[in-house]
């Protein structure tokens, strides 16, 4: 049986004078508007800054039936002073709690209800809010989630009962060894710098946390400047803008441009700092480690290198520590490398659990295939291999809407910019064995801090 398909956002007729375009031009009045792509391995991409500074970017995909929305606030971990520590993530859980429209179920059964998902995720230099509906039902989403951003009510009770909900979420991390051997590698790295924290903050910290701190936290910090919209799917840009525009009138995003300057106090700059070696001592069946050291930052012109390096070193079944330490050797279930960029930083890790009497062992290998790579770096062959692996990577994690949406989101965020697909395939093309050799000498060559989850004390790494 055919079925017509159906959606929200229907095609303008020729020859004729849209019946929405009325409403699409009142959308865009007083905002700039520009096609940023006309992509050919996806749709078109347009971008409009509202009068008050927040950023509205979509991708047009109109052989899609969903809509992936979503809203990107520039505040993350590194934001808070340190008697703040925890205060985003706490916020992110809040928001969802009541408007001055809508309860907490409200909320919840408005999206479930028409079979969509929403979720939230905080990071250390970001925010985001993020809901998956059909195409037909994006008005529905963009209401809600505009609702929940911008007019939350951050009740004093629902304070108290997230407050409990996250400190279960610590505990329960503190459970999982191979998850805080990551964050004990981060504060190796980073000392007490805010990038250094855990996002969640700690009991000590979002135990005395008060509501006002919240709130202040929020007002100070979710402003329109600093806030960027992202949909990807079959929709109209402009009635996205317009539905914004809509969703936040008369809420406190609904601000006059001289009112809506950004408040982000600066954080500290990253300074270098020796290495460091720390030990969480547990008695755990399996031992968890992490050695590596900074990285660059998200602007490097090196990243795309740093990609290729990555991938060679531990990005796969077929790299060099994967090979040497599992298959070869039979040492670890797990192992791979990995890269993190922030604004003015970075890491450079490798991760592996094993029993706890192979540790040294695992470590030895690490530490002697990282020099040997600083000092011979990799082959052509390892070079092509590296850079198939990240060109495919990045266009088949582009086969859904929510990927593309993220694209969007992250791209205006941390970059100002949305560079093309091509584009992004080309910079990747033209890495050279020598970038990637000039950057191993330099990267691995850097004093490598250690993190340990286990049964050890950091006697047992210190000798």
């Amino acid at each position: 049986m055919s079925r017509t398909r159906r959606s929200s956002f229907p095609a303008e007729r020729r020859g004729a004078t849209p019946p929405g375009a009325a409403r699409r031009a009142s959308a865009t009045a007083g905002a700039v508007t520009r096609t940023l792509s006309d992509d050919p391995l996806g749709g078109t991409v347009r971008r409009t800054v509202l009068p008050n500074g927040l950023r509205v970017l979509t991708e047009a995909i109109p052989t899609m039936r969903s809509v992936s929305f979503g809203i990107w606030v520039a505040v993350g971990s590194r934001d808070e002073t340190g008697p703040q520590a925890g205060a985003a993530h706490f916020l992110e859980h809040l928001l969802f709690k009541g408007t001055h429209k809508r309860g907490a179920l409200e909320i919840s059964s408005a999206i479930e209800a028409v079979g969509g998902e929403t979720n939230a995720f905080t990071t250390k230099e970001y925010t985001c809010y993020y809901a998956r509906v059909l195409d037909e039902d994006l008005p529905l989403a963009i209401d809600v989630m505009c609702d929940l951003i911008a007019d939350s009510v951050l009740e004093p009770a629902d304070v108290e009962t997230e407050r409990g909900v996250i400190l279960e979420e610590i505990a329960m991390h503190e459970d999982e060894p191979g998850d805080e051997v990551h964050d004990l590698f981060t504060r190796a790295v980073y000392g007490d710098h805010p990038l250094g924290r855990l996002i969640s903050g700690t009991a000590e910290t979002v135990t005395p946390m008060t509501r006002q701190q919240i709130h202040g936290f929020y007002r100070s910090r979710y402003v329109a400047p600093e806030i960027v919209v992202a949909a990807a799917g079959n929709l109209d840009h402009a009635e996205v803008v317009r539905l914004v525009r809509a969703a936040l009138r008369g809420t406190p995003l609904d601000t006059d441009p001289a009112t809506s300057a950004p408040h982000r106090p600066a954080t500290p700059a990253v300074r270098t700092r020796a290495a460091a070696t720390l030990v969480e001592a547990k008695e755990t069946e399996q031992a968890h480690v992490v050695l590596g050291c900074p990285g660059i930052d998200r602007l490097d012109e090196r990243r795309f290198a740093l990609g290729v390096l990555n991938n060679v070193l531990g990005g796969g079944m077929s790299s060099r520590l994967f090979q040497e330490i599992r298959e070869r050797r039979g040492l670890a279930y797990s192992v791979y490398s990995y890269a993190s960029q922030y604004a003015d930083s970075g890491l450079f890790g490798v991760y592996a659990g094993c029993a706890p009497s192979r540790v040294q062992e695992v470590l030895e290998l690490t530490r002697a295939e990282l020099a040997r790579t600083a000092v011979h770096g990799i082959t052509e062959a390892e070079l092509a291999r590296g850079k198939g692996m990240s060109k495919g990577s990045f266009v088949l994690g582009l086969e859904d809407t929510g990927s593309r949406m993220s694209r969007l989101g992250k791209g205006e965020l941390l970059y100002g910019d949305l560079m093309p697909v091509d584009e992004l395939l080309d910079r990747v093309d033209a890495i050279t064995l020598d970038d990637v050799n000039t950057l191993a000498a330099d990267l691995l060559s850097r004093p490598m801090s250690l993190a340990v989850v286990g049964p050890f004390d950091e006697s047992d790494f210190t000798a």
